[in-house]
């Protein structure tokens, strides 16, 4: 009775803002100059290795990347955690894979929980550090009670708490299949037989307060830019450093920009959104240039490859295409676990700290992020629990090209068992144990095959991912007892770990809805 009551509460304070973190930007607190490093993270969502002009040159639509590469270092052979939403951002926020965290597929409207609170995220780490902190965009690892930002960290939250197609808004934009608008009253049912919709609006949220819902995509870029700058603002003026988490809904269907973005690029709404999200990654690193101490570490990088399955609506993955799927049919981006899926584009940038124009070649992840911005900050890793995540900050610093000699890449959805690892990445080669299951642009889903002996590819020569290596042949027979030693010796260590089970359970009482008699939980300037 007492875990209904606090769930009631919850959900009532939600929307009734009893709960808001009433953090006003125009409070300045009295502080000293700690000489701590800022950091801001950026992280794109459904982006592709390719659509990153530094990355891949047919990509004309990134110039502020693209500088941002050229003044500082490009990373070749980065991946994000996992392949799709919820997992892939709870291991940066972590630097723990899925089956350690228990986040190993996506979180839904209806979601009771989120990310298990006893994890301990990054923000909780550098806000114990005195850093303040803020998330301004798509967080996805849990909306209700506790799971909220506003208790994982995070000083501030500005976002819609999920994917930008968890709702119907009134400028639907871009998708396959194509989005009605909300309806505005009872009689209005276009929001009920379309699949890329629900019949609950998207809501924003600053801190625990519904702001606006639907919300207004079109404008949400420029918004969520602002916020970022007016928190950077404050932050340096009260002297504190300061961790922003900046998670636009750009590159993710639905596709919607400010329409000075509308028909200005060659590939057509996505090479629009694309621009638009560079714009506001200038606007960003305008920002962090005005810092004098010239001590703020910015890094991009994306949450999981293209979504395929929206055509001409989802991004490139350069060379990365996943040959021996795709021929088999079905898609080989996000989801999946060939290259498309999880190799990202990924840029970090700090001057006179990195070097200029400097390119890394080792095999890095988003779950690096967590331990090398804890060393950065001089902190400790939290206790009682084992990680993925490396320190590469002499690796930033130009001073080394240490990387993993293993990756481990969950499975996301494509097939098998969520977070399961069953491909993984051992120096040059690759090795699948399971592949097939992801749709296609025009549908089709190639069948799951399960493979033992693994297919290899040598991603040296091979980045297509076209020919798997001959089992008979020297290289295969060499390689192959180095793979099963590594996955046999990550899974025992992972059953001996200090791992957490999220909640998947779901109840229709904490969706987000700020007028539950309205058809569609319509609130228009509402306050």
């Amino acid at each position: 009775m007492e875990v209904f009551s606090m769930m009631a509460f919850f959900t009532v304070a939600l929307i009734s803002g009893f709960l808001y973190y009433n953090v006003d930007f125009n409070t300045v607190h009295v502080g000293t100059y700690s000489g701590k490093p800022n950091f801001i993270i950026i992280l794109a969502d459904d982006i592709g290795w390719g659509d990153l002009g530094a990355n891949w040159p047919l990509t004309k639509e990134t110039p502020n990347l693209d500088k941002m590469a050229k003044e500082g270092m490009r990373f070749e052979d980065f991946h994000a955690a996992a392949s799709t939403c919820s997992p892939s951002r709870a291991s940066l926020l972590t630097g723990r894979l899925g089956l350690r965290n228990g986040v190993t597929h996506n979180f839904a409207l209806s979601s009771v929980a989120g990310l298990p609170l006893n994890e301990t995220t990054l923000a909780q780490v550098l806000k114990e550090a005195n850093y303040s902190t803020a998330v301004i965009g798509k967080w996805h690892l849990g909306h209700h009670g506790y799971y909220h930002p506003n208790f994982r960290g995070f000083d501030y939250y500005f976002g819609i708490p999920y994917s930008n197609d968890m709702g119907c808004t009134d400028d639907p934009g871009f998708n396959i299949p194509p989005c009605p608008p909300c309806p505005r009253d009872s009689v209005m049912k276009s929001c009920k037989h379309n699949p890329c919709t629900t019949d609950v609006a998207l809501p924003l949220l600053e801190n625990q307060r519904i702001m606006e819902q639907p919300v207004n995509l079109s404008s949400l870029a420029e918004r969520y830019t602002d916020k970022a700058i007016q928190f950077i603002q404050q932050a340096r003026k009260s002297l504190h450093p300061f961790f922003l988490y900046f998670a636009p809904a750009h590159m993710h269907v639905p596709l919607q920009c400010n329409s000075r973005f509308a028909n200005t690029s060659k590939r057509g709404p996505y090479g629009d959104s694309l621009r638009e999200l560079d714009h506001i990654i200038g606007r960003i690193l305008e920002a962090v240039n005005t810092d004098f101490h010239k001590n703020t570490l910015v890094w991009f990088a994306g949450d999981n490859g293209p979504w395929s399955e929206k055509c001409e609506f989802s991004g490139t993955a350069g060379p990365f295409v996943g040959a021996w799927q795709t021929n088999k049919g079905g898609s080989s981006a996000k989801r999946t676990t060939w290259e498309g899926g999880h190799r990202v584009p990924a840029v970090a940038y700090w001057p006179e700290k990195i070097p200029a124009n400097s390119t890394s070649g080792s095999l890095l992840s988003t779950l690096d992020i967590f331990s090398t911005l804890i060393s950065l900050a001089n902190v400790s890793l939290p206790p009682n629990r084992r990680y993925d995540s490396l320190d590469i900050t002499e690796v930033l610093l130009g001073q080394s090209d240490y990387g993993h000699q293993a990756l481990f890449h969950p499975n996301s959805g494509a097939a098998g068992q969520f977070g399961d690892l069953k491909t993984i990445r051992l120096k040059q080669y690759k090795a699948f144990y399971l592949t097939g299951g992801a749709k296609a642009c025009k549908g089709d889903k190639g069948p799951e095959q399960h493979h033992d002996p693994p297919l290899i590819f040598n991603l040296l020569n091979d980045t297509a991912e076209l020919l798997p290596l001959d089992p008979v042949t020297p290289e295969y027979r060499a390689v192959l007892p180095q793979i099963k030693a590594t996955l046999n010796s990550i899974l025992l260590e992972i059953s001996t770990d200090n791992i957490s089970l999220a909640d998947y359970s779901h109840d229709p009482a904490v969706i987000l809805c700020c007028q539950p008699k309205h058809v569609v939980c319509r609130c228009e300037n509402w306050t």
